[in-house]
């Protein structure tokens, strides 16, 4: 099985590897457009946007990919709280509002994964999302801007990356840890282990 991965993430390439995936990268170029309001929604709609463009535009009639079963891999992440839905924020400005919003209360990350590909000459297409609570202490102002003026923030919904320097102000999660990083990779084994019942997902071991 060969799978690519429609997205450049650092994080969800770790996660894709640290499982034992061997996969290509290619990042979708497609312009995401949101038609739906439920986070949960949101974040399939737009992993399958990805997934779809990846697999249309690169690899259905790319002679690489035809001699083989391939599953293109999209996935789109959102932080949410009480309803509203942030994505990356704009600015260093924008980022301290998100985080003073989201110190000592409890949001929820959702990550939707879509993969869509040939398998035996079948198209094949699923979709499913995945939602972790997150609570966070209380943040003082100084710490907020610290950690603002890192950068960190800005590449990152909700304004925070769990695995980085901000962990320090997480009280705890419900749910899968690696949802909040990116890529709930559990979920997705086991996701494709029963789409692929017949197929070799990975060979990590």
């Amino acid at each position: 099985m060969k799978y690519v991965l429609a997205s450049a993430s650092p994080r969800r390439q770790e996660l894709l590897t640290q499982a034992g995936f061997t996969f290509d990268v290619i990042p979708s170029a497609i312009e995401e457009k949101i038609t739906k309001d439920i986070p949960s929604d949101v974040v399939m709609e737009l992993a399958h946007q990805k997934a779809l463009d990846v697999f249309e535009s690169q690899i259905l009639h790319n002679p690489k990919y035809q001699s083989e079963n391939c599953l293109v891999i999209g996935a789109d992440t959102i932080v949410s709280y009480r309803g509203e839905i942030l994505g990356k924020p704009a600015d260093k400005e924008e980022a301290f509002d998100m985080l003073s919003m989201l110190a000592d209360r409890t949001h929820q990350v959702y990550t939707g994964v879509s993969f869509i590909g040939q398998i035996r000459g079948q198209k094949i297409a699923h979709t499913f999302y995945e939602k972790t609570d997150v609570t966070f202490y209380p943040v003082s102002k100084q710490d907020l801007h610290t950690y603002v003026d890192s950068g960190d923030s800005l590449d990152k919904a909700g304004a925070y990356g769990i695995q980085g320097a901000f962990a320090i102000h997480v009280k705890g999660i419900e749910g899968d840890y690696n949802n909040v990083v990116g890529l709930p990779i559990a979920r997705l084994y086991h996701e494709l282990d029963s789409m692929l019942p017949k197929e070799k997902v990975h060979y990590a071991f």
